[in-house]
């Protein structure tokens, strides 16, 4: 099955269900969007690299958490947070308490506000413009050789757990690559 139809009558990708619940709502207004608003793109890094080793479905279960936690995706505030913010997100239930990525992120938002060029102009490089829809989730890759280079780019710049399917995920999340199976509307 290439796609499931909602109960509003439209074709979406099969992970994404019926469209009525959370993910089905993130797949029709966020993935596969282009997007270069700063913290979109943060936040979309940042759920790459919770997920490393970890299934989507529970990182995105805590996307508010991680949200509140923080700041909403500020790149600069989250660059000013501390050691003490470590500590204090380490104990932080809502979120997944993994002191490495929780300093990645802090890592990662130091990088983002200082790296040139920019992940918004790093991103538009690396832009796949398909001409056919995969046409089923089976189809598609867990990375690809513009995801290594991509991924390799970003490490130069002082990023951290950037690799090549993390990085693939952020540009399926982000809209450098649309991803969308063959007969979603998103498609």
């Amino acid at each position: 099955m290439s796609v499931v139809v909602g109960q509003d009558g439209k074709p979406r990708c099969p992970w994404a269900g019926a469209g009525d619940s959370p993910l089905g709502r993130y797949h029709d207004d966020v993935w596969g969007r282009r997007t270069y608003d700063e913290s979109a793109m943060f936040e979309a890094l940042t759920l790459g690299v919770f997920e490393v080793g970890l299934s989507w479905a529970v990182v995105f279960g805590k996307r508010d958490a991680f949200r509140a936690a923080f700041r909403n995706f500020a790149v600069a505030e989250v660059a000013a947070m501390t050691d003490r913010d470590v500590d204090r997100l380490v104990l932080d239930a809502s979120i997944i308490r993994n002191r490495g990525k929780i300093q990645a992120t802090i890592d990662n938002a130091r990088a983002m506000g200082s790296a040139s060029p920019s992940l918004a102009a790093l991103a538009k490089s690396y832009e796949v413009n398909r001409k056919h829809a995969p046409r089923s989730v089976a189809d598609l890759p867990s990375s690809t050789p513009q995801s290594e280079a991509f991924a390799k780019q970003l490490k130069a710049q002082g990023y951290r757990f950037v690799g090549p399917t993390s990085v693939y995920a952020f540009m399926q999340n982000t809209g450098v690559v649309n991803d969308h199976v063959h007969g979603c509307f998103r498609a």
